[in-house]
């Protein structure tokens, strides 16, 4: 099993998002942290240097790599937020197709500001996430 460069660290989420240069993404950031945390029942830890995930899961992609990662996460990145929600966001098809602006990747959900999307619909793909990922 090839070794995750990614992994938990003791570094502080709230250091973390304080030190989130854009006020908006920075608020935005504590509603995901706080709807994530709720959902979840975990307590958020980083993830390597940007990365925020809530519980621990051994998956298996697509490609057959094995690693330990969380059950679900998020990034406030520059140009956008990355949602971790499963390993095949299209899973989510018909989340997606009411979620409002957004862009996904093969297990990511981009969008640049929950004034873009649908608040429910968001938290209704968190809840499957977290069902699917027990």
């Amino acid at each position: 099993m090839a070794e995750n460069k990614t992994k938990p660290t003791s570094e502080s989420v709230m250091d973390f998002l304080n030190g989130v240069k854009d006020e908006e993404k920075r608020k935005d950031s504590l509603v995901i942290l706080e709807m994530m945390k709720k959902a979840s029942g975990e307590e958020p830890k980083m993830w390597g240097a940007s990365l925020i995930g809530f519980g621990d899961v051994h998956i298996t992609s697509a490609a057959g790599r094995e690693v330990d990662w969380f059950r679900i996460g998020f990034a406030p990145r520059k140009a956008n937020f990355s949602l971790y929600l499963s390993l095949n966001i299209k899973e989510h098809s018909e989340y997606l197709e009411k979620l409002g602006k957004h862009k996904t990747g093969v297990g990511c959900l981009y969008f640049n500001k929950l004034a873009d999307i649908d608040m429910k619909v968001l938290k209704d793909m968190i809840n499957i996430s977290l069902k699917k990922k027990k």
